[in-house]
């Protein structure tokens, strides 16, 4: 009988970076279940609909697949009460709460962490670009002052973490005292290639999901005094009052298939990031592509992003730091082969293999560790 490995993510709602990772980890362990706490299968790939997804008790409450965010106090409770019986391993996807499920004695956990909880541990800044009431803005701190108790006390359940970035293993280190190696996210580098230099376009390019915290505002407002050509491609909460925003250069094209954003990306003049990422696939996919990126020096770009070589990094997180970065950005000369070939260090198949790597080192640790204690045993009998 083969190793038995379980998987556990957040909430399978939403389609980002950490489901990229999910689904690379799964095509690892392709007979691994996934528990999760809720699952809505119309929001995600059609490809989830062949796993064995296992799902909380949240999955029927009041209309949680498009809005969980409220239901925040029971995550905890619905990750504690999965039972891991029968498996050799648990490998936890987490940026909330998936981390905090408890195994059985003698079954390793190692976490793929792609940040602590940002709203719990940075609950200002994570809070300032979104719409609360007074009563909600008071009150969620003190509800967060518990949850952080139960995020560092989970953490000691952990037996290894493996941290997406740099930036993700110092606050791992931060707020949990706990060491992490860093295996940076896979990204399709194969599915993407340059454009022909005579196809390239005169536009910049914004991709992502449209909430505030991303921080599009900032670029819509430098654009709207640059006068540049900018389109933005994604869906989400703040699209409407970035549209109202927007001045008569910018674009919003919404959603599009990976097809079409695959040919923005390799066409852009470069493409913009001004939020602070923990790591960041799309900066990737782009200079897979063959485009520089500009790119708020902060978080995963300080991995990805190589300033004069493969982009620019820009701070403060501005308009007027936007501003200066495209107009530098317009200085410079960058060269697609070479942005193509860095980009080469992200790739999905080395991340299955550094992935294979951990997991088989920490089962033979695991089973040598087993077969030491019984021998003690018997002989101490």
């Amino acid at each position: 009988m083969g190793t038995r490995v379980a998987l556990v993510h957040d909430y399978l709602n939403q389609n980002g970076g950490a489901e990229k990772v999910l689904e690379a980890i799964h095509g690892l362990y392709p007979t691994a279940p996934v528990f999760t706490s809720i699952y809505a299968p119309e929001l995600m790939p059609a490809e989830y609909r062949d796993w064995q997804v296992y799902v909380s008790f949240m999955q029927h409450l009041p209309l949680i697949h498009r809005h969980h965010q409220p239901y925040l106090l029971l995550y905890p409770k619905a990750f504690e009460r999965f039972k891991f019986d029968g498996y050799d391993l648990v490998l936890s996807s987490s940026s909330a709460f998936a981390k905090g499920v408890r195994v059985p004695r003698g079954v390793p956990h190692i976490c793929y962490c792609h940040s602590p909880m940002r709203f719990v541990w940075d609950f200002d800044r994570y809070a300032e670009r979104e719409r609360m009431s007074p009563l909600a803005r008071r009150m969620l701190p003190l509800l967060l002052a518990r949850m952080r108790q139960w995020d560092l006390a989970s953490a000691r359940r952990v037996d290894h973490f493996i941290a997406n970035s740099t930036t993700v293993a110092r606050r791992i280190r931060q707020f949990w005292n706990r060491d992490s190696e860093v295996i940076y996210p896979p990204v399709d580098t194969a599915l993407l290639s340059p454009a022909p230099l005579d196809e390239i376009g005169d536009y910049y390019l914004l991709v992502s999901r449209l909430v505030p915290y991303k921080r599009f505002d900032i670029v819509i407002d430098a654009f709207n005094v640059l006068g540049l050509p900018l389109k933005v491609v994604g869906t989400g909460r703040a699209r409407a009052e970035l549209e109202r925003r927007a001045g008569a250069t910018i674009e919003f094209l919404g959603f599009v298939s990976d097809e079409e954003k695959h040919r923005l990306f390799s066409r852009c003049k470069a493409a913009i990031f001004p939020a602070e990422d923990d790591f960041g696939i799309a900066q990737v996919e782009v200079q897979a592509a063959g485009r520089p990126v500009i790119a708020l020096g902060a978080g995963g770009a300080l991995d990805t992003v190589i300033d004069g070589v493969t982009g620019v990094l820009f701070q403060p997180q501005t308009p007027e730091g936007v501003i200066a970065a495209v107009r530098r950005f317009e200085t410079l000369e960058f060269s697609p082969n070479e942005i193509t070939s860095r980009a080469e260090r992200f790739s999905r198949d080395r991340f299955e293999r550094e992935i294979a790597q951990v997991v088989d080192g920490h089962l033979v640790e695991w089973k040598d560790r087993s077969r030491s204690i019984t021998e003690a045993t018997f002989s101490w009998n």
